[in-house]
């Protein structure tokens, strides 16, 4: 069977996240993909990503302007997350998927819109969700979805990372409308979002948080105590306060616990398994991570999309599977903000959480609309 031709790629945004992880990501892939268009407000920022990634890649001010010229068959988003949505809805129109930085949006009601684009358009918008791909966390969920670990019983997730005065400085950050919430949205989102990859459906969730130390308007802190459908619970911290950062998940099954410790992305060697006293060695030996390391990325990511666009099929990070770690963060600020337990599918059209994750709460709405 011959590869299909290279697919055409635009990317939407040219900051260090497009630098730095996207566009390793697409010379990962080079005999896959094409770069053929890059979209920036700034002019400047726009020439000095064309140095890198190539004179021949087309530049663009405007989204709606590449898209009528290009017509791209994906498109890679990694602009501020109060332009997701609607960057999101123009490609999706235009016929191209789409792989978007985190959050995709910042609502639920945003991403229901995304949806109906997505139904009418035929093509997918998938959200970077990079830690489910490295290969110790799919030998991970194998172990667990299999039961080979036993049952899972109790869990840990954590996300507990330093961001001083200046990161806030930067003008979208630390606000509703521009990003949607604080650590919760902006940065433990990669770590609960694997919590769920590797246990399956949230059932109820209490929360609190806080905002203890940044002038912002959304929390620097958030705490979580979480049921899981099969029975699990589990905690989950979310902070930018913390001077000793770490990310960690750990999962306590009936006959080994299955840890994972690293940063911002994992290789095989961040994972353990610890076997029960009753577990006899040689099954122990048989949960080792895999001898191939395919470290979590961006990287990881795009080649398992390009595999759904080859087969015509919904790519993994993408509709009711992102949307679930959506409404994890939904729950948690609701549950958080009225000190009320959140059940999942609670937040619907009509709950003020629905369309805004301050759910207009007096104490953490924006001041507009308090």
């Amino acid at each position: 069977m011959s590869r299909p031709a290279r697919r055409r790629v635009a990317v939407v945004g040219t900051g260090a996240i497009v630098s730095g992880s996207h566009l390793p990501a697409l010379r990962a892939h080079a005999e896959r993909v094409e770069l053929v268009a890059a979209v920036d407000v700034d002019q400047g920022r726009l020439d000095a990503f064309r140095a890198l990634a190539g004179e021949e890649v087309a530049g663009f001010t405007s989204v709606d302007e590449m898209l009528d010229a290009v017509r791209p068959d994906l498109v890679l988003i990694g602009t501020p997350p109060s332009l997701h949505r609607a960057q999101t809805v123009a490609a999706l129109k235009a016929g191209a998927w789409v792989l978007c930085e985190k959050p995709l949006t910042l609502s639920l009601a945003e991403y229901d819109e995304i949806a109906a684009a997505e139904e009418a358009s035929g093509a997918y918008a998938s959200v970077i969700f990079q830690h489910r791909y490295g290969s110790g966390a799919v030998h991970a969920r194998d172990l667990l979805t299999s039961g080979e670990l036993g049952a899972p019983r109790v869990a840990h997730c954590q996300t507990t990372w330093h961001r001083d005065a200046a990161y806030y400085a930067v003008p979208w950050r630390g606000t509703w409308a521009s990003e949607g919430g604080g650590p919760t949205m902006g940065h433990g989102i990669h770590q609960y979002d694997l919590l769920l990859h590797l246990l399956g459906p949230w059932a109820e969730i209490r929360a609190m948080a806080a905002r203890l130390v940044h002038d912002t308007e959304s929390e620097d802190v958030s705490t979580a105590l979480v049921r899981f459908e099969n029975g699990v619970l589990a905690t989950v911290v979310n902070s930018v306060l913390s001077p000793d950062e770490v990310s960690r998940i750990r999962i306590d099954c009936a006959d080994a616990t299955v840890e994972l410790t690293h940063l911002y992305g994992h290789r095989n060697e961040d994972w353990a398994y610890t076997p029960a006293p009753h577990v006899a060695s040689e099954r122990a030996d048989a949960w080792r991570t895999p001898t191939a390391d395919v470290p979590s990325s961006h990287a990881a990511q795009l080649g398992a999309l390009l595999d759904a666009y080859d087969n015509g099929v919904r790519p993994p990070g993408s509709g009711a599977d992102a949307r679930a770690t959506l409404e994890f963060a939904a729950a948690l600020y609701k549950s958080a903000f009225t000190g009320q337990p959140v059940t999942a599918g609670e937040i619907v059209p009509g709950d003020p959480f629905y369309p805004a994750m301050h759910g207009d709460h007096p104490h953490w709405a924006p001041k507009e609309h308090a």
